[in-house]
């Protein structure tokens, strides 16, 4: 998806009366995809992948972690997946450790070929990748988000605590 698609997704998924999940949200589902997710990424990186689940007064459901040693960097790579729509993002060491993923790819932190083999899991499983830098772009969105969030992004809108 482009930008103007994904923006587009964003607000599509906004919702004025459900802003922790989504109205049909169902965190059983949830699981069981994050499980296949893990499963895949153990496969295809040779290594055991840690998962936090069901992330409670969150909009983001989970992340997962490829460890450092398993990848050619030796910077873990980490998945946050949201509850909304199958969006997920992919980030080298952390969010916000860099700002999307080409920086630790120029810094020579993120290897080209370990971020496609993320990339290629999530799209295989119906994620949305969504790029850091777009969710970080300010949230203009209808929904009241949390007092404590001054300057709302994207991310605070679908990854972030509430």
């Amino acid at each position: 998806m482009n930008e103007v698609d994904l923006l587009t997704l964003l607000r599509e998924l906004d919702d004025l009366e459900w802003l922790e999940w989504p109205r049909h949200y169902d965190r059983g589902e949830n699981a069981v995809l994050l499980g296949r997710l893990v499963s895949r990424l153990e496969d295809d990186f040779a290594a055991r992948c840690t998962a936090e689940q069901d992330t409670q007064d969150s909009s983001e459901y989970g992340r997962v972690v490829v460890p450092a040693d398993a990848t050619v960097c030796g910077t873990r790579i980490v998945v946050c997946v949201s509850k909304f729509g199958s969006l997920a993002l992919v980030c080298a060491d952390n969010p916000g450790a860099f700002l999307g993923t080409d920086e630790p790819q120029a810094e020579g932190e993120l290897d080209v070929a370990d971020l496609a083999k993320v990339s290629r899991a999530l799209v295989d499983l119906g994620y949305v990748v969504v790029p850091e830098e777009l969710l970080e772009c300010d949230y203009d969105g209808p929904s009241q988000l949390p007092h404590h969030v001054q300057w709302p992004t994207w991310w605070h809108r679908f990854f972030g605590i509430f």
